[in-house]
């Protein structure tokens, strides 16, 4: 039975959890030992297959370290306050226009400067007061940072769009489909714009303002155009610094070594002073640490749930009960669903569905570009949306930064309703169509 798959219920479980408010992390470890115990898989091999899973994101969770240090960095100096003092000018004080910026801009971090999450530990934080005097619903924002942080590269062969785009390519091809990336593109793009479609349903819908609670901090209102804030030695070596760390992650594709070297040619001219070098590390700390733990969890998990053999069981499900094109469609793309909410990420979901279901779509005659739509959006449903993906955990990281952003119910929630739901039938529809 469908409800008895090991993967099925650690994921239900995962969900309930953090419905119910209990700590994300704690939910993923207990989540991995009922998949281990659902699957028959004793404790200690099921904790052990976790441990070393958790080594699949250990650079994941050390650029987080060293970003968060970065953002302490410059949160310390006053370049933060002028920052958001341009930007506060240039930004709409109309909810609309406000949050498709955070979105627009958001964009950028997948394609024009492929920093990931890296900037919204930087940017947003300051911005909350200006939320917060225009009663801005936090819950419209997170879903414009996650809209920026995944339909670029659901939809755009650039940046992270290109990681994204060559798995799919190699794991279609791989399994008997020869795929390119131009084939890729000319479908991918409707996912991109079903998600476009879900940010305008979310800014609709939390148009409402919503009443936030400004602390000491935020009161001094950093946004106020009067205010007088010139660049110094100091602000000038950490912008520099920060230009350092992300364009040579863009030359070596190595986000650690990146963030490494600014960290380094921060200190090294001033921009952190020496004796305060250990605070700018425990502020970075406890800034992402929980995050990049987090992450590193979550590898563990979807290594555990691959050990169990309920992926194949759940693809063996979809093929014995589709009975055509349409129910085929819809148990794929609820099953990408499951896997993707599980492991966190849509990048590591392809090579798992992807040998049952190129076949499995060639049986059920959909066309290529169909096969290319229907595996895209398997994979990308679900990252939106889940406790453990870093498209979710990002926006969290900024929006919560002063204790009033709840990450289930003020991200997840929002974000897997209006993402997930346009993507499905997206899938759904035009699977049928192409």
């Amino acid at each position: 039975m469908l409800l008895l798959n090991p993967v099925v219920i650690s994921v239900i479980v995962m969900c309930a959890l953090c419905l119910l408010r209990f700590n994300i992390l704690l939910a993923i470890l207990v989540s991995a030992l009922v998949a281990g115990i659902s699957a028959n898989i004793d404790l200690i091999t099921t904790i052990n297959i976790l441990i070393k899973g958790m080594q699949g994101n250990l650079e994941t969770a050390l650029s987080y370290i060293l970003l968060g240090a970065l953002a302490a960095a410059i949160a310390m100096s006053n370049l933060t306050a002028i920052l958001i003092h341009y930007i506060s000018e240039l930004i709409s004080k109309k909810l609309f226009w406000f949050v498709l910026t955070i979105a627009f801009v958001s964009c950028f971090s997948q394609n024009l400067i492929p920093v990931h999450i890296a900037f919204i530990p930087i940017l947003i934080p300051p911005l909350l007061a200006l939320m917060n005097k225009l009663q801005i619903d936090r819950r419209a924002v997170a879903c414009a940072l996650t809209f920026g942080l995944k339909a670029p590269y659901v939809s755009a062969s650039v940046g992270f769009g290109l990681i994204f785009h060559n798995i799919l390519a190699k794991e279609i091809s791989q399994n008997g489909l020869e795929t390119n990336l131009t084939q890729i593109s000319s479908v991918m793009w409707l996912g991109g714009l079903s998600m476009l479609i879900g940010l305008f349903l979310a800014i609709f819908y939390y148009r409402k303002p919503r009443i936030y609670h400004q602390n000491q901090i935020e009161s001094k209102e950093l946004y106020d155009s009067k205010l007088d804030i010139k660049m110094g030695k100091k602000e000038w070596v950490l912008l520099i610094g920060a230009i350092i760390a992300f364009g040579v992650q863009l030359w070596s594709g190595s986000l650690p070594l990146g963030g490494l070297l600014g960290l380094i040619f921060m200190v090294i001219f001033g921009g952190i002073e020496y004796k305060k070098i250990d605070k700018v590390m425990e502020n970075g700390l406890s800034m992402m640490a929980f995050i990049a733990f987090i992450m590193l969890v979550a590898a563990g998990f979807a290594s555990v749930i691959r050990e169990t053999g309920g992926i194949a069981e759940l693809v063996e499900f979809a093929s014995v009960i589709s009975g055509g094109k349409l129910g085929g469609a819809i148990i794929m793309l609820i099953i990408g669903l499951i896997v993707t909410m599980g492991i966190g990420t849509s990048f590591g979901t392809i090579p798992i569905i992807a040998a049952f279901y190129v076949p499995l779509c060639i049986s059920l005659e959909f066309s290529h570009a169909a096969t290319i739509l229907l595996i895209g959006i398997a994979a990308a449903l679900g990252d939106a949306g889940s406790p453990a993906s870093d498209s979710t955990l990002g926006p969290t990281s900024g929006l919560n930064a002063d204790g009033q952003h709840n990450h289930i119910y003020d991200t997840c929630v929002p974000t897997f309703i209006f993402f997930n739901i346009p993507l499905l039938i997206c899938g759904i529809v035009f699977s049928l169509i192409l």
